[in-house]
């Protein structure tokens, strides 16, 4: 479900140094990771207190949603996934109604600051909401993770102090790229710069000191997002920023199969002209998208909350191991 844009690498050199402990990084560290930990079991108690039932599904699969901008992790024929979206979707479709998962996540060269190929993904979805209802989500669970951890509601990232009370600042991203860009959103979609301005002029803007959810990305955005009744160029998808952190990407839930297809079919078109591999059309999930609810979901990224409860700009420093330690 998530687009997460991949920024410079790290320096492997940095990722072990001496400390009183020894030479385990890990050592160093060891806040994080327990602060970590509270997290998760936070997360966990919030939804299963709202009646969420918790599931599992495969992290091996036959084929990813072909997104043109998130390449998986080929295992044999198979893949990793780079999101549990279409097994918890077809779940939705069996008739469960409200539901989370806690997993791992995989994309292949994706390596930064803010990234791993290997990541821990929230994702939760909710039969009869949509993306608004799902931004509430969000204020009601991150407050809820900061009180139970912090004991109020307020973080302090990067000499900034983040005020999580709610209700937070929602922006349109047309009204983004009016306030913080050079030129309009449609302007940048025809010139095919709209993620370049996004990363260098609107992100740094967001989300201090009030997380902020920019929402009504353009339908060419939101590969498998429901249109806007209303405006059919604007997908009903929404992302959070925290202090210029990107932390979830969510949507109401496109639930037509045809549409479907013939969006999967464009962004292998756009895959095969990057000359990226074509990933398999994930035809179960198609034929169970028929019966699907309407419904909104959200994709979290664990790792990055965590920084931000812990203060650091390195995603290495909230991670018990890092690729290049393995």
């Amino acid at each position: 479900m998530n687009c997460w844009r991949c920024d410079a690498p790290n320096d492997p050199s940095t990722l072990r140094t001496k400390n009183p402990m020894g030479e385990y990084r890990q050592a160093q560290i060891k806040r994080n990771l327990q602060l970590r930990a509270r997290i998760i079991q936070a997360i966990r108690t919030f939804f299963i207190d709202r009646e969420f039932l918790e599931v599992e599904t495969p992290i091996r699969i036959p084929a990813p949603a072909p997104e043109a901008h998130i390449n998986a992790v080929f295992t044999g024929d198979w893949f990793l996934q780079t999101s549990p979206e279409l097994c918890m979707k077809q779940l939705l479709a069996a008739g469960f109604s409200r539901i989370f998962q806690i997993c791992k996540c995989f994309r292949h060269e994706e390596r930064g600051a803010k990234h791993l190929p290997e990541l821990t993904m929230l994702e939760w979805y909710h039969s009869g909401c949509t993306y608004m209802n799902l931004m509430d989500d969000c204020e009601d669970l991150i407050c809820f993770v900061a009180r139970l951890v912090n004991g109020n509601d307020r973080i302090r990232y990067r000499g900034r102090e983040i005020h999580l009370a709610n209700p937070w600042t929602r922006m349109p991203v047309a009204a983004a790229f009016h306030q913080f860009a050079s030129m309009t959103m449609e302007k940048a979609l025809e010139k095919d710069c709209f993620d370049e301005i996004m990363v260098n002029d609107i992100e740094p803007n967001l989300g201090s000191p009030t997380p902020l959810f920019l929402y009504d990305y353009p339908a060419s955005c939101g590969a498998l997002a429901r249109l806007k009744p209303q405006n059919d160029l604007l997908a009903e998808r929404f992302e959070l920023y925290i202090a210029g952190i990107e932390l979830c990407n969510g949507f109401s839930e496109l639930t037509d199969p045809v549409e479907q297809k013939a969006r999967f079919e464009k962004e292998q078109q756009q895959r095969k002209s990057f000359g990226q591999p074509v990933y398999p059309m994930p035809q179960k999930f198609l034929r169970a998208l028929k019966d699907m609810p309407e419904a909104g979901g959200n994709a979290l990224g664990i790792d990055r909350l965590v920084m931000l409860f812990c203060d650091t700009a390195e995603i290495d420093e909230v991670v018990t191991f890092t690729p290049e330690e393995l």
